[in-house]
């Protein structure tokens, strides 16, 4: 039997927060160099020490959500082994009424990305993966990443691909050769048309490519938008108004916290001009069918 099995009740929960990281575990470990996440702090500024799993489980506990947990797998591009995957998912399933944990592989490390996928999915029990192109410095549109794509389309479990402006190496002189373009969600657009079984998620409002994912997610039904990332006061009017309509079965709350925390989002997503209609699809109920949860 896998480690991690779900007990996430959706009847009991108000809201399921499908993009949140750990970024340390128990030894120190964490997902990015010390250096980038230096760089980060002195963007942004410094904000809290980030939460463990136990912590992040009662953060959301607390507010009567649950979360999607996850890491980035850069060890290739980054030099950098992250934070353990393993202990991650093992800690989750101590917790496992509110925390779904994702996995996540380095897709530059070829047939033994496979092999770890495939462990990840069956000795741990992942319910998706986490890719981050511009950070794992890799495109997903290569024919080179198909056998990685089709193993995770046989998985059945879903994907969440950062697309978009990246905070990971703002503010620094060539951002530490770190690629937006990589992360451009007409890549995605061929993933998703090579294999059509295969459910990826595009992580964020995609500045500057936000038509384009759009774009993406009206033509294939096997791809879903997760409004992470950004304030919902700044998304663009036409992500709001597809969120609204006619995506409102494909998009996906979704907070990106500790970046921002889901009571600011969920403050913001109340205010923005959406159909009472959509908004619980949003907050749950689509998260409940791609994940697999309850009945």
């Amino acid at each position: 039997m896998a480690l991690y099995q779900t007990a996430v009740d959706p009847s009991s929960v108000e809201g399921i927060d499908t993009h949140v990281h750990i970024q340390v575990d128990s030894t120190g470990r964490t997902a990015l160099p010390q250096k980038v996440l230096d760089a980060m702090d002195a963007y942004f500024g410094a904000g809290d020490p980030p939460l463990d799993v136990a912590g992040t489980a009662s953060y959301y506990r607390e507010r009567n959500l649950a979360a999607v947990v996850f890491t980035v797998d850069a060890t290739t591009a980054m030099g950098h082994a992250p934070n353990s995957i393993d202990e991650l998912v093992s800690q989750a399933a101590d917790q496992a009424d509110v925390l779904i944990p994702f996995g996540s592989v380095d897709p530059l490390q070829g047939e033994r990305a496979v092999e770890e996928a495939q462990r990840q999915a069956s000795d741990l029990g992942v319910r998706g993966f986490k890719f981050h192109p511009t950070v794992q410095n890799f495109d997903p549109s290569s024919e080179e990443f198909t056998p990685l794509f089709s193993a995770l389309e046989d998985l059945r479990l879903p994907i969440v691909v950062h697309t978009g402006q990246t905070g990971v190496g703002a503010g620094v002189p060539g951002a530490f050769g770190l690629q937006l373009e990589l992360s451009n969600p007409m890549k995605l657009d061929v993933v998703a048309a090579r294999h059509p079984g295969l459910t990826i998620i595009m992580a964020h409002p995609s500045v500057p490519w936000q038509d384009e994912a759009i774009s993406v997610a009206t033509h294939k039904l096997n791809t879903y938008i997760d409004l992470s990332g950004w304030a919902p006061k700044y998304f663009a009017p036409s992500l709001v108004r597809a969120a609204g309509t006619y995506l409102s079965d494909r998009c996906l709350f979704a907070s990106d916290f500790p970046a921002i925390s889901p009571d600011r989002w969920l403050k913001e997503f109340a205010e923005l001009p959406i159909k009472d209609a959509a908004r619980p699809k949003i907050l749950k109920g689509n998260a409940v069918k791609l994940l697999g949860l309850g009945a």
